[in-house]
């Protein structure tokens, strides 16, 4: 253990506050009277007397301690305003061994990320959650927050809070304590030394618990705010005696760490024949014999756009369904909104065996591009020696990139030849499949009665001839 010295700089501070932007790296941004220096100083001794410094990470969201990785020698995340218990569940599923702590304010656990710890909470996600109240938005002007007292004056309540028009103050130990999963609910202060003695206390049991993976602590602190309550500094502590014990009791509300085991994850299994054997499905027909796809398309990413209305959806889920057909793992993922009012729809299509970490097709090696506006769009976004697809009917307009090969097909012209433009969707199947060499027309075609299932046999055989179109056009035309 750490040497037990009263005056010490603890190791779990930084010496120098070097990631402070400034000449003052000696000092904190904190206001003069802010509690949380003093509860960092407690946090920060924990640490180094628990030994856990070096498998510490901390989540500092946006609030008056976003800045908090200016000060503690640990791993840090800076998150999004309330998903601080988000981002740490994910970072301590991942990495079970570390010490994760979420370092929140009132405004930001309370408000937008209420939903965020309620199902942290609920999970016993292996975290430890350092809540500061201060009944008030500190860092943006002193606005109201989901703690703000009844009758208590902000900037947006000046006449003070009102709860028939603003509700109630939420008491978020209360609240939490009633959840089966958490291990340790506890309400301290920073108003008088006493009262500090014992927040240090709770700071170290909450760390013990995480230390011994017992699952989810928080620890809510009372803190001074003299800047956004508009008091003197020295009259910081006596205005939490005054107005917030009565409505925030302290004490410990939930304490069940000794007679819980520690937390030991499931681990997942995702090999696809076991789920679906516990899920009781049964075993898929065996895939049709796949082509050799061409060189460079062995994971294809494809992103494909035009305006609403020239089945570009379409064109991503054939694609898709075909390639699971083929026992490929694949993605469709579409682009909704005004882009569908006569703007640029677009959507991303990935084929390839192993997993897929992102359904966007924020890379692709194929663009399809039905409209001028999407080859503008889309053309600076395609790997180098990637294929471009332009639909030459509709635009004029060469390629820019010179790193690409290019294919002109008149996909919407072979629509318009087969006497329906909406089957332009499958003309440019046909020629992806082409220049892919991913799929056989053959195949694409029977799947076509799952594909406009109660189409009539006339509309599937449109739909086919769109395809051989597509793929005899690459053929014939493109050097393909």
């Amino acid at each position: 253990m750490a040497r037990k010295t009263v005056l010490r700089e603890p190791a779990g501070f930084l010496k120098e506050y070097v990631h402070k932007p400034g000449d003052e790296k000696d000092r904190t941004h904190y206001c003069p009277g802010c509690g949380h220096g003093i509860l960092h100083k407690l946090i920060a001794e924990a640490l180094e007397d628990l030994e856990i410094v070096d498998d510490t990470i901390m989540m500092s969201p946006v609030g008056c301690s976003v800045f908090v990785y200016y000060y503690f020698f640990t791993g840090h995340f800076q998150v999004p305003h309330g998903r601080a218990p988000a981002v740490a569940t994910a970072v301590s599923r991942a990495n079970p061994h570390a010490i994760v702590i979420s370092y929140q304010g009132d405004g930001d656990l309370a408000a937008i990320g209420a939903n965020n710890i309620l199902q942290a909470a609920n999970r016993g996600e292996s975290i430890v959650v350092f809540f500061v109240n201060n009944a008030i938005y500190g860092m943006t002007g002193g606005q109201m927050a989901p703690t703000t007292l009844e009758g208590q004056k902000t900037t947006t309540t000046p006449y003070g809070r009102n709860v028939h028009s603003d509700g109630y103050p939420m008491k978020m130990c209360e609240l939490l304590s009633t959840l089966p999963a958490p291990v340790y609910v506890t309400r301290t202060s920073l108003h008088d030394a006493a009262n500090i003695r014992k927040t240090r206390a709770a700071v170290r049991k909450a760390l013990e618990n995480a230390k011994a993976k017992k699952g989810f602590s928080f620890v809510e602190v009372l803190s001074m705010c003299p800047t956004q309550w508009k008091t003197r500094t020295m009259d910081g502590p006596k205005w939490i005696v005054d107005h917030m014990l009565g409505m925030y009791p302290l004490g410990v509300y939930k304490d069940i760490a000794d007679q819980v085991p520690p937390v030991e994850r499931p681990v997942p299994v995702h090999d696809p024949a076991k789920v679906r054997e516990v899920l009781g499905f049964e075993e898929p027909h065996g895939a049709p014999a796949r082509p050799t796809p061409r060189p460079g398309f062995e994971k294809t990413a494809l992103r494909a756009s035009g305006f609403g209305g020239q089945g570009i959806m379409s064109t991503g889920i054939a694609l898709a369904q075909v390639g699971m057909e083929y026992g490929y793992n694949v993605s469709w993922l579409p682009s909704y909104g005004p882009e569908m009012r006569g703007g640029t729809a677009n959507c991303s299509v990935k084929i390839q065996d192993g997993s897929i970490g992102a359904s966007e097709a924020t890379e692709p090696n194929i663009v399809i591009a039905m409209n001028q506006p999407s080859l503008e769009k889309f053309e600076r976004i395609l790997q180098p020696g990637g294929a471009l697809v332009i639909n030459s009917t509709l635009i004029e307009i060469d390629a820019s990139r010179k790193d690409v090969k290019v294919f002109r097909v008149p996909v919407t012209g072979l629509a318009d030849g087969l006497g329906d433009t909406r089957v332009q969707s499958m003309v440019a199947v046909g020629a992806f499949s082409a220049i892919t060499g991913l799929f056989e027309p053959a195949e694409i075609n029977r799947l076509l009665p799952v594909l406009f299932e109660g189409k009539s046999e006339k509309v599937l055989k449109m739909n086919e001839a769109a395809v051989k179109a597509g793929y005899d056009y690459v053929k014939e035309h493109c050097g393909s």
